[in-house]
């Protein structure tokens, strides 16, 4: 659940850990060769990237193959934008959602008993007043909670895959694209069901050092282009909840499918950057396009 979290919890994840103090998250190979697609035809090629949303300061992803994907593309489109210097934005999408439940129950009754220490330590490392988050959807308050356990390894949001594609392609003037609003990503969240919302809350508050043992092995099988091994994380991460399975993966995985099977009937080129899990195994961007026929070449 740990690792889901940190896939998964896109542009939160970025706005909460922007900034934080540099630490030695993992150690990073010389260069990582994470893995990198291109679906064409006659006249279009979209390169499917798998990235990675917080990285470690300095972290050497960028290689001649991406780099030269990067340079035949004429935009980029991301998950969803956020922008860190000015996140009104983002921070609308979740205060129109987080709290529009009423009469919820203390924030510590949605975790189990053995876990409300944690809960407590986390609550305080925050920040925010006990009462605020308390009348947080829950859901929302994982995401806020979250934020702890980036800081707490190093990572850094304005070091991730995409805020780095991001500026290259705005410094290059080419435009930049997102798959899903910010609310619309959010509301994948907010539609969760009650018990899927406290799995995420008590992954987000987890403070054992096996949050950042778990952080360092999908970074490994990221940084070496590892598709069955991030396909197999991401299978034992959503094993015992459907609910988070078909709502965070299956169904976005289908909506991006046919963007860009819609997308392949104008010409040019484009990268798509999403995260690695997306990208990884049955019922992943790739798998779908292949069903449908499409031939979609690895090449890194």
């Amino acid at each position: 659940m740990k690792k889901l979290l940190h896939r998964l919890f896109a542009p939160v994840a970025a706005l909460l850990a922007f900034g934080s103090a540099p630490a030695s998250a993992a150690t990073a190979p010389p260069t990582a060769h994470p893995a990198l697609w291109a679906v064409s035809d006659a006249d279009t090629t979209i390169y499917l990237f798998g990235t990675i949303h917080l990285l470690p300061e300095h972290y050497q992803w960028r290689t001649p193959k991406l780099d030269q994907a990067v340079g035949n593309s004429q935009q980029l489109v991301v998950e969803t934008i956020v922008d860190q210097k000015n996140p009104q934005k983002l921070m609308q999408a979740i205060a129109s959602m987080a709290f529009n439940t009423p009469n919820l129950p203390p924030l510590a009754d949605r975790v189990a008993p053995e876990k409300r220490a944690e809960l407590a330590s986390a609550v305080k490392e925050s920040g925010l007043p006990p009462q605020a988050l308390d009348k947080m959807e829950t859901w929302a308050a994982a995401f806020i909670l979250l934020g702890n356990q980036f800081r707490d390894m190093g990572l850094k949001g304005d070091e991730g895959v995409e805020i780095v594609l991001r500026n290259t392609f705005a410094s290059e003037g080419k435009p930049i694209g997102e798959l899903e609003s910010n609310a619309e990503q959010l509301s994948f969240f907010d539609r969760l069901p009650e018990s899927a919302q406290r799995q995420l809350l008590e992954g987000a508050i987890d403070q054992s050092s096996e949050a950042k043992a778990e952080f360092n092995q999908m970074l490994t099988s990221w940084a070496k282009g590892d598709v069955k091994g991030i396909a197999r994380s991401f299978n034992h991460d959503l094993a015992g909840s459907p609910a988070l399975e078909q709502a965070l993966l299956k169904t976005r995985n289908a909506n991006w499918s046919r963007w860009i099977e819609q997308r392949m009937a104008q010409p040019g080129a484009i990268m798509i950057a999403v995260g690695a899990g997306h990208l990884a195994g049955r019922d992943s961007v790739i798998d779908l396009l292949k069903r449908d026929g499409y031939r979609v070449k690895r090449l890194q």
